[in-house]
């Protein structure tokens, strides 16, 4: 029963990643593989989980209003920069999602900016797979 228990906390703690909580993800996925977890399944859920989490974080930009963020202090300058980048590199800029901080915003941005969802998920969603896919390798070639 506990691993089913870890299993569902791995998958927490890489949701919650994804959102702005201070989560580190990474450091639940080695010692779940410390303690003799089956590396797949655990790469796969931390994905899923992680990847869920900066779906809602699209979600949260897609319903936003450029008007918020003028009224939270953001200059027009920086609103229109994230917007270029975000017309000129659409979903692929999903891929990096995956970075600390700056992946949250690049998440939210996608969808406050309106880039394509399937897309973007499925870009999201790769980046996420292929992070986890290295923090396996540092720890099983380490």
């Amino acid at each position: 029963m506990s691993f089913e228990y870890g299993y569902l906390g791995l998958f927490l703690a890489s949701f919650l990643a994804a959102t702005i909580l201070p989560v580190a993800s990474e450091i639940f996925l080695t010692t779940m593989l410390f303690m003799g977890f089956e590396p797949w399944a655990c790469i796969l859920i931390a994905t899923a989980g992680n990847t869920s989490g900066a779906w809602l974080n699209y979600g949260i930009g897609f319903l936003g209003n450029p008007a918020w963020l003028q009224r939270l202090g953001a200059k027009p300058e920086a609103i229109d920069r994230w917007q270029i980048q975000i017309h000129r590199f659409g979903s692929w800029m999903a891929l990096l999602c995956w970075l600390p901080l700056i992946g949250d915003i690049i998440g939210i941005a996608l969808g406050f900016f309106r880039a394509p969802w399937l897309p973007t998920f499925i870009l999201m969603g790769l980046g996420k797979f292929f992070r986890y896919l290295l923090v396996w390798a540092g720890y099983y070639f380490w």
